[in-house]
């Protein structure tokens, strides 16, 4: 069994920067694909970025979001810079077993709980 705890949430101002950290227990094969998504009040989960051998991002993040993956740490890593007002959601962490690097919350077996993003303006 996996199990995913994500950490690095928090308060910034529009502009700042986080790193959202993904650790998880059990075995992760450098096989899985990673992903994370965010989900705002009132809105669907919407896909993040994932990442197998290399990396996927939303438009709506590209160029000020990396994802990247530590195997030897067993974790997952979103750093986030250049944040807006509308970044503000819980951001979850995901892994597939299948490792299809997919921008469907389907395709992922396991989940963390989340992390509370807020960006102030």
């Amino acid at each position: 069994q996996v199990q995913l705890v994500e950490s690095g949430g928090g308060l910034v101002q529009a502009g700042g920067s986080l790193r959202l950290s993904c650790a998880a227990s059990g075995r992760i094969f450098s096989t899985y694909a990673m992903g994370w998504f965010r989900q705002a009040p009132g809105k669907e989960r919407e896909f993040v970025a994932a990442f197998r051998w290399s990396e996927l991002y939303a438009d709506s993040v590209k160029g000020r979001f990396i994802i990247s993956r530590d195997n030897a740490k067993n974790t997952v890593y979103l750093q986030m810079s250049s944040l807006k007002p509308e970044d503000t959601a819980v951001y979850y962490c995901a892994a597939d077993s299948r490792g299809r690097r997919s921008t469907m919350a389907t395709s992922y077996d396991y989940w963390g709980q989340g992390t509370q993003v807020t960006v102030s303006s």
